[in-house]
């Protein structure tokens, strides 16, 4: 298990899936469940792994997409303007590298261009550049050279480049896009453990797109797949570096996996969120709980789908998620799998019946 998910996650993190443009996450999700169960996908790219004929439906999700951005113009020069496609700070991007996702699938490396301080007066130095005002520099010399030669076109996905990196503390590694290629991993290895194994219910393992703009896969996710109840994983911000107070952490790498009770887009089933604490304190699992003052996940679409869903969301917590080098602990990780395909094992008829029976 350790092993494949270092390896899954080193695959997932490098692929380049910016919103609306998830197409190599999702070849690796078929990849990796291909055999374990009947593929489906929506008409706006999510994509769905059923297995199972009987008993209710759980859904098992992440969202494949990283944040990113999109070529806007071309400048006469050869350089790239460019929009953000999900949540940026601008503080983030000066002189880092990314990459160019053409229409012919070839990646053309680049870097968000930036000034010596040499050629700035002292009073711009501390100044945060704004995202409409930067540019990537390409190694064209015109837009010609650009177009024609380098084959780049308006509207291209734009990734971070980053690898993905062990660090000397063991079982931390930094990578680009944890969130939510965690969640993603977390939602293939659930598919693959329950792949011959018996569960009581309809698995449907589900990769959404569009979550960092809006949480628009799960919309559409929901309406096909028809959940009776979900679990989402993701790759939440961790809450333990400075700046924040250890005290009131609920985010801490090695902490274990993280269970949400709440933020601005969902509150949690009371009735799931208490059979997920008991699932990990029955299993031994490392867990932390959290309830969060803003941000939001593709439970908050979920939760709203069809008749109402009992949807919650467990998290690998992520220091620096929406830049280009992100930190988990592996640990935190797969006790995320180790809680997910517990849940999934307990959560029969009668236990999903009991989550909404309100009369």
């Amino acid at each position: 298990m350790r092993q494949k998910a270092i390896s899954l996650l080193r695959e997932l993190t490098e692929a380049h899936s910016v919103s609306g443009h998830e197409d190599e996450v999702r070849a690796i999700f078929v990849d990796e469940l291909e055999g374990c169960g009947d593929f489906d996908a929506d008409r706006n790219g999510s994509v769905f792994c059923g297995m199972g004929k009987s008993g209710p439906r759980v859904l098992v999700a992440g969202h494949m997409d990283e944040v990113g951005f999109l070529v806007q113009n071309i400048t006469s020069d050869g350089f790239l303007q460019f929009v953000p496609v999900g949540g940026w700070w601008e503080h983030q991007l000066l002189a880092q590298r990314v990459e160019v996702l053409t229409r012919t699938g070839e990646k053309i490396l680049g870097v968000v261009s930036s000034r010596p301080p040499h050629f700035m007066p002292e009073g711009q130095r501390k100044m945060v550049v704004s995202i409409d005002q930067l540019y990537i520099d390409i190694g064209a010399e015109s837009r010609r050279d650009a177009q024609e030669h380098l084959g780049v076109s308006l509207g291209d996905p734009i990734a971070p480049v980053s690898p993905f990196t062990p660090m000397s503390q063991e079982d931390w590694f930094m990578a680009k896009a944890f969130d939510n290629r965690v969640g993603m991993a977390g939602a293939i290895q659930i598919g693959q453990l329950f792949c011959q194994s018996a569960h009581p219910n309809q698995l449907i393992v589900c990769g959404t797109v569009q979550e960092e703009v809006g949480l628009r896969g799960a919309r559409t996710a929901a309406n096909l797949a028809k959940p009776d109840v979900a679990i989402i994983l993701e790759g939440p911000p961790a809450d333990d570096t400075p700046g924040f107070s250890r005290a009131d952490c609920q985010g801490r790498l090695g902490g274990g996996v993280q269970i949400r009770l709440f933020d601005p887009t969902a509150i949690t089933n009371p009735r799931l969120a208490q059979l997920a604490i008991e699932t990990a304190i029955q299993e031994g699992i490392p867990y932390q709980v959290t309830v969060r003052r803003s941000g939001g996940t593709d439970a908050g679409a979920m939760h709203q789908s069809n008749e109402g869903v009992p949807t919650i969301v467990l998290g690998v917590p992520a220091r620096y998620i929406h830049s280009h080098n992100a930190i988990i602990d592996l640990n935190d990780y797969l006790h995320l799998v180790a809680l997910t395909a517990a849940l999934v094992r307990r959560l029969d008829e009668k236990t999903v019946e009991e989550l909404t029976t309100y009369l």
